[in-house]
């Protein structure tokens, strides 16, 4: 039996060792080839697009899947559909490997968002401008002035965001609106696009420790912290840190999973799936 577990996740990674020299399964992991040095799971791997719904479907059809399960990240909403749709054109059980979101815990200042765009209309609530600076009164007996040196500018407030390298175009329209933001941007591959004028960014691979994060929140001065629900052990730290800082998070809710498709929460339970079918095709030979 032959199936095809599509994505780069930790999750993905574990159900392939979970499954790698199960006698009588072929397995195949299928990575989108967007990160430069990705973790390669166990056994066969492939690298690429299908070529859309279509091209899924006939490589379903081509390759002789007999289960196809996705784990791909939990915010990767359009392959996740394409999956769907493509495992209804070729009659392939489909099943959708997510781990669970993260649950808000007492302590916790978390404002809950739909979108990246709705994420970034909310920093200016949440940062209002700082007062400017006045300049000190010059010493001697007081006289009056020609003219008062103008006010410096307020401290520039600073935003943590932990939600990847594609999407950062919804933050640079805070550009536009106030010119005192300034970002720092974790992502594994440097960034590309439109981002914000005022960024930082900072390469890095999870997993990461609470003592990092409480380092990283406290160098860089963060005042506030966005992130997607991607749940998972991984990138959790960050959120505990916040808290204990008592930093306010924007969190942006996951996409739904696409309609009729069952889920799985780990890759223990992907792995009775595919061992249910594999001896329901051992009863039925």
């Amino acid at each position: 039996m032959h199936v095809l577990i599509l994505g780069g996740t930790t999750e993905a990674r574990s159900l392939a060792g979970l499954l790698h020299g199960t006698p009588g399964l072929r397995l195949t992991s299928s990575l989108a080839g967007r990160v430069a040095a990705p973790r390669l799971p166990e056994g066969e791997v492939r690298v690429g697009g299908f070529g859309g719904v279509e091209g899924l479907a006939e490589w379903l059809r081509e390759q002789k899947v007999r289960g196809l399960i996705d784990a791909t990240h939990p915010f990767a909403r359009t392959i996740s559909f394409h999956a769907a749709e493509a495992a209804a054109i070729a009659h392939v059980p489909l099943l959708a490997l997510r781990r669970p979101g993260w649950v808000r815990t007492e302590g916790d200042r978390w404002r809950m968002a739909d979108s990246l765009e709705e994420a970034a209309r909310l920093l200016p609530e949440l940062l209002p401008p700082a007062l400017p600076v006045l300049p000190e009164p010059s010493p001697g007996p007081a006289a009056p002035a020609p003219s008062r040196a103008p006010a410096a500018p307020g401290p520039e407030r600073r935003v943590f965001l932990s939600t990847g390298r594609m999407g950062l175009a919804a933050f640079a329209a805070c550009d536009g609106v106030r010119d005192d933001l300034w970002f720092l941007v974790r992502s594994v591959d440097e960034p590309e696009g439109l981002r914000p004028a005022r960024t930082r960014v900072l390469l890095d691979r999870g997993p990461f420790t609470l003592e990092g994060e409480r380092e990283l929140l406290a160098r860089h001065r963060i005042e506030v912290l966005v992130t997607k629900d991607s749940g998972g052990a991984a990138t959790a730290p960050k959120l505990t840190a916040a808290r204990e800082a008592g930093i306010p998070v924007v969190v942006v809710r996951r996409p739904p999973v696409p309609e009729g498709v069952a889920v799985a929460p780990d890759p223990e339970g992907a792995a009775r799936w595919v061992a249910e079918r594999l001896t329901d095709r051992a009863v039925r030979s």
